[in-house]
């Protein structure tokens, strides 16, 4: 029998592992996922749709609780780090999927702050990968949907009935609104940015999303 690989799916909000790798999730029978999210570990809401979600995966996974106030105020390095290794049961998987440093859209916050933060554990071997799968889309900014980018290194076009099921994840389980942005988002095509070098993760480090 094979061994499932291990798999960390490292994000700042509950959601954010469905809108971005929600339909990788759903395909990959061979991946045992741990999913982590930076902040709302408190949320009456959004924690306990989060635990479910993370059923329908058949991932593990856990909350920290991070500053997610409006203002998104800049959180320290050292803060958003030792959450990570705080709450993840091991710091060595096969493979890591995470925000790049550039977020998703125009703008969040914390997304960046997270992405930074795995890249910089990477470097030093706080974490152990043999690659990082960074989300890779972009709204050219803010004038069109979150879409999968055509640069990207992974792209995977979901199939309708796959689609469907992230979909009803969001709307159903996270309850979302038809009309919501997230439900308006959902990508029908998942990028990834693939580093596996210490040059790539540095270059990608250097980089900050234009505002």
């Amino acid at each position: 029998m094979t061994a499932r690989e291990s798999v960390a799916v490292l994000v700042a909000h509950p959601d954010d592992e469905t809108l971005w790798a929600g339909g990788t999730l759903l395909s990959e029978a061979s991946w045992s996922p741990f999913v982590w999210c930076a902040c709302r570990a408190h949320d009456v809401d959004r924690a306990p749709k989060f635990r479910r979600v993370l059923e329908r995966f058949g991932a593990q996974g856990v909350m920290a609780d991070l500053d997610d106030s409006p203002e998104q105020p800049r959180l320290a390095d050292e803060l958003v780090e030792q959450s990570l290794l705080e709450y993840l049961p091991s710091r060595h998987f096969d493979r890591i999927l995470t925000h790049s440093p550039l977020g998703e859209y125009t703008r969040h916050q914390r997304h960046e702050d997270v992405g930074r933060a795995v890249l910089r554990l990477w470097l030093r071997g706080a974490l152990s990968a043999a690659e990082l799968w960074l989300f890779a889309y972009d709204d050219d900014g803010g004038r069109h949907l979150p879409r999968a980018l055509a640069n990207a290194d992974i792209t995977r076009e979901l199939s309708p009935e796959v689609w469907q099921r992230k979909h009803r994840l969001l709307t159903e389980d996270y309850g979302f609104a038809d009309a919501s942005w997230e439900a308006r988002t959902t990508p029908r095509s998942e990028g990834f940015f693939r580093v596996t070098t210490a040059e790539c993760a540095a270059t990608w480090l250097g980089q900050r999303r234009n505002q």
